[in-house]
């Protein structure tokens, strides 16, 4: 028999010495503590979360616009999508297919990063350095001081079911460079290729897809043109999971505006990690 085992019946005979009103007097005053004490201890031992609005305050000082500046346009700049600071802050990380349109060295255009509010912007020139065109992932390099970093984390770790958000400027060559904040469930780890009905349906991209699939974040959340670059990011440490990279479209491209499917893809952040090893082996 334990010690605790022989202390109960000795504590049990004590009270039933002590008188009755006192007895009753001791059994309210239990129940009054337990009554008022015992939600705030339960409150104490839950896990700390994190407000997402504090957490959003240390992600969006770090997300750009990325585009292309035209000295000689109208308009000069050209917001055609979402970047986010890393490493030391002057570096970039976007979408490849935002950069696939080469640029006209004849009208002087540069790749530029956009800091700012609304139509108040800075254009930081900027160069691509590196792309990992499976993937849909650029690097782009840029001049002056660098910006606050975005913290990459690591997305072997995400779970489905898990509640993320996203940060960008969806239709930004409309709304201006206007930061928006998408929650995004990750509804799936899914293989970015898709088997098809039929052969007749095989193409050049998907016969690559199928040689070379690879897991990409499916996302239960609606994202635009111009989203494309964005962050996807945890809501406790602000950690980088994903970057948004596509949204699946019912019918003609053009619908992904009037009828959003809300289905969108990320791709997880470890080729991200990859990506900049290859870039900058010195920085690992």
């Amino acid at each position: 028999m334990n010690r605790k085992s022989l202390f109960r019946p000795g504590l049990y005979r004590i009270c039933a010495m002590l008188p009755d009103h006192v007895r009753r007097l001791t059994g309210q005053l239990t129940s009054k503590l337990r009554t008022r004490w015992m939600p705030i201890l339960l409150v104490a031992t839950l896990p700390a979360h994190a407000d997402v609005a504090d957490t959003l305050q240390s992600v969006k000082p770090g997300v750009v616009g990325v585009g292309v500046f035209n000295p000689t346009g109208s308009p000069r700049a050209n917001l055609q999508g979402t970047g986010f600071a890393v490493l030391d802050g002057t570096y970039i990380v976007s979408c490849a297919h935002i950069f696939a349109k080469p640029l006209d060295s004849e009208k002087k255009e540069i790749h530029a990063v956009f800091v700012g509010r609304d139509r108040q912007m800075t254009v930081r020139p900027a160069k691509l350095i590196a792309t990992d065109r499976a993937r849909d992932l650029a690097l782009l390099k840029i001049e002056g001081d660098p910006l606050p970093a975005l913290k990459l984390g690591d997305s072997s770790r995400a779970r489905e079911g898990w509640q993320l958000y996203f940060t960008g400027y969806p239709i930004g060559s409309v709304l201006g460079l206007n930061p928006s904040t998408h929650r995004a469930g990750l509804a799936a780890i899914i293989p970015i290729f898709t088997p098809l009905p039929s052969a007749a349906q095989l193409t050049v991209r998907t016969l690559k897809q199928a040689k070379d699939a690879y897991e990409v974040f499916g996302l239960d959340a609606v994202a635009y043109p111009g989203n494309s670059g964005s962050p996807v990011w945890h809501p406790d440490t602000g950690e980088v999971l994903g970057v948004v990279n596509s949204v699946y479209v019912k019918g003609a491209k053009e619908t992904a505006l009037s009828a959003p499917s809300g289905i969108s893809y990320a791709i997880p952040v470890k080729y991200v990690h990859q990506l900049l090893e290859r870039a900058l082996p010195e920085a690992k």
